[in-house]
Parts: structure tokens; sequence; C-alpha cells
């Protein structure tokens, strides 16, 4: 039965972040044309939070030699995923929302989620191969900011639709405070 109760409060959880999510666009449709309104800030947020999850893992990795052989990939995910971040915020200057079906904001707004998605997978790689050889308090300093990604990572993709925000371990709220993002 505590398992029950368990998924039923996870998934209440879920529910709550994508609700969250959501509320940060409008879609509209008339006709055969669906349009996406995109909050500018909170894609903004979205990807500060991949880049600050990076940063940590690479200043937790400093001297822990079972992490060096995926500092490089990390570091390299960290560039492109910072490259689109600035070109995203640049284009979008003060604009409040964006329009996700105008082609040009789509592959920007794309670009982006992929750079954090490679974040995302890049530390949970270095996690899983660094393994036991991970003191207590960095793999669990390192799973908590890999899991806060994760959940950035599962509401961006529900903010354009492509999935449900079912892989929540917490609420947006919790995710960007956890990888030091303000909004």
């Amino acid at each position: 039965m505590r398992n029950l109760s368990r998924r039923a409060a996870l998934r209440g959880i879920g529910m709550i972040a994508a609700g969250t999510a959501l509320a940060a666009c409008t879609v509209t449709t008339s006709g055969n044309v669906t349009t996406i309104t995109l909050n500018v800030a909170k894609i903004t947020a979205y990807g500060q939070a991949g880049v600050n999850a990076a940063a940590t893992i690479i200043s937790l990795a400093s001297g822990i030699s079972a992490l060096t052989p995926y500092l490089a990939a990390i570091e390299a995910a960290e560039t492109a995923l910072s490259t689109a971040l600035t070109a995203f915020s640049t284009a979008a200057g003060s604009s409040v929302t964006i329009s996700y079906d105008d082609t040009n904001w789509k592959t920007r707004v794309d670009s982006l989620l992929s750079d954090i998605e490679s974040v995302s997978s890049t530390i949970a790689a270095a996690i899983s191969g660094a393994g036991s050889a991970l003191s207590s308090t960095v793999k669990s300093d390192a799973t908590t900011a890999a899991n806060a990604l994760a959940t950035v990572v599962s509401l961006f993709e529900a903010l354009l639709g492509s999935t449900s925000a079912a892989r929540l371990g917490m609420t947006e709220a919790q995710a960007l405070k956890t990888l030091g993002v303000s909004r």
C-alpha cells in the first residue's frame, strides 16, 4: 500500500509542476494553425539552470580522478549550452513572449532544449561512470544537481508539448532553486 501512496504523491507533484510549466505559455489554434507563445524569462531560466548544473558538476569534479574522464564532455556541453543561451537571450532582447511556431524561434528554442538535454545526459553518464569511486557527499550533491536538471528538461519538453512532465523528481521551483536560478 505504501508504494501506491508514494506513486500517487509523485503523480500529484508531477501534475502541479506541469501546470506551473504550462502556465508559462499559451496555446491558440486558428483553423489549422496552432501557435505556442513562450515566456522568454522561463526559457532563459531553464537554460541558465543547465549552465549552473554543469558548473556544479565541474566544481565537484575538481580533484576527483573518477570524474576526470567526463570533464571534457561536460565542459563541451556547457559551452554549447552557454552559446545557445546567449544567442537566444540576444535575439529575444526585452521581449516578454515569443511565438514557438515561428521557424526562427523554433530553431533557437529547440537548440537550447537539445543543449540542456546534452548537459543532462552527460552529467548522468559521469555520475554513473564514476560510480562507487565518488564519496557519498559528492555523489549526493551531483545526483541532486542531475535530478534538478532532469526536472527542468522534463518541464521544458512539456512546455513545448513534446511530452508530459512525467519524469519530475521535484517541483520547478525546487529544481531552479537547487541549480541557483532565481525567478
